[in-house]
């Protein structure tokens, strides 16, 4: 029955396309992602419509209706709907080709036009915007899109959170426009590990700077939300976040990044030639197996270089214990836990989407892009495997 309906879809597509060409094709691409999202369903299932079996894992329910506009045209969907039904990871049925990258997507297209009708577009950005949205596009569509949008990731930003065992901080910085000077503006952003040992996105935020006063907002509306319980805090050293940290998030042990500690480590030595023999130095310290061991290893190091490099034997000595915090939890958690690296994906998957806006024309369009993306991030690790098993010791 499959392959029948199969082969008169495409003899219907193929007759649309021989009669009426180039016109035809948001009508051909409606019949055609509609009878993809009916296989998949019936593929989910385990069984097409009405047919009768026991392997079957749920059962259709009907389609419903959703417009989607694309360069070729309004396409006229019609979504399968499932009733009783669950995947592995426990999500109710939904067609792939809609799912993946829409909201980041949707944004990026959203950032590209705002620039293109405010005036600020380049060469390349207009390339893009040919692309991705095609040349006719006014103000009033880019705002009434934008805003159906940021109510979704207003929602998204804002949800109720709870139990968070481990909370990882980071910030990057993108160009956007400010007061007629394009500027750098810091995106914040919190990962939380919790109880079940998943990890999520809990929230980003664009500011100016890493002043105190933007962190402690940014920390402040995560406690507001019901983030609770935390044990500890990775980040990196930041004056204005440390500040922050303290005044929110007093009493909770707090584990600096030991990848920018040593970074910051190599403006110390005195000789290039030196910093491969520090470096591999700080590396034994880290991997000790207990706390004492690392003490150890570290008053070892400081001795070394106490007369041939003072300030950096200093700095060692005063710098090096803050990132050594993290002795005092699982040993299964170390890793992961020992610096902010688990940001690398999130930084890698933003970068890849602003680096083709290059510019956005305030904070506003960067923070759309940047929950867009992070949120569809949190989904996959929200129903995905388990970043830490919280039952180790």
């Amino acid at each position: 029955m499959t392959h029948r309906n199969d082969s008169t879809t495409l003899d219907q597509l193929m007759e649309l396309l021989i009669h009426d060409g180039p016109d035809a094709m948001a009508q051909a691409l409606t019949t055609l992602l509609n009878s993809a999202m009916r296989i998949e369903r019936e593929q989910a299932l385990g069984a097409a419509a009405h047919q009768r079996t026991d392997t079957r894992r749920g059962y259709a329910n009907g389609y419903k209706p959703k417009t989607l506009t694309t360069r070729i045209g309004e396409v006229a969907l019609q979504i399968p709907q499932t009733r009783d039904y669950a995947d592995e990871q426990g999500r109710p049925f939904y067609p792939s080709a809609l799912e993946r990258g829409v909201r980041s997507e949707r944004a990026l297209t959203l950032a590209i036009a705002e620039m293109y009708v405010q005036g600020v577009s380049t060469r390349k950005v207009t390339k893009v915007m040919e692309q991705l949205c095609g040349l006719n596009i006014t103000s009033t569509q880019v705002s009434r899109a934008a805003a159906e949008l940021d109510e979704q990731l207003h929602a998204w930003r804002n949800r109720p959170l709870g139990e968070v065992r481990y909370l990882i901080l980071d910030a990057r910085y993108e160009k956007v426009r400010h007061g007629g000077s394009v500027v750098s503006c810091a995106l914040l952003t919190a990962i939380g590990v919790l109880p079940d040992g998943k990890r999520c996105v809990l929230g980003c935020g664009a500011a100016l700077s890493e002043a105190e006063a933007h962190w402690r907002s940014f920390l402040q509306s995560l406690l507001d939300r019901g983030m609770h319980s935390v044990k500890l805090v990775v980040s990196d050293d930041h004056a204005g976040l440390g500040a922050a940290r303290q005044a929110t998030l007093a009493g909770v042990p707090w584990q600096r990044c030991q990848f920018h500690l040593m970074q910051n480590a190599m403006a110390y030595v005195p000789k290039v030639a030196m910093r491969s023999e520090v470096a591999q130095g700080m590396r034994r310290v880290f991997a000790a197996d207990d706390r004492n061991e690392a003490d150890r290893r570290l008053a070892e190091l400081v001795e070394k270089y106490r007369h041939t490099a003072p300030r950096l034997a200093d700095w060692l000595e005063q710098n090096v214990p803050e990132a050594l915090t993290i002795f005092a939890f699982p040993a299964a958690h170390r890793k992961r836990l020992r610096t902010t690296n688990g940001q690398e994906r999130l930084n890698k998957e933003i970068k890849r989407r602003t680096r083709v806006a290059t510019l956005f024309p305030n904070e506003a369009s960067l923070l759309r892009l940047a929950s867009a993306v992070l949120s569809e991030i949190s989904d996959e690790w929200e129903t995905s495997k388990f970043y830490l098993d919280m039952k180790a010791q």
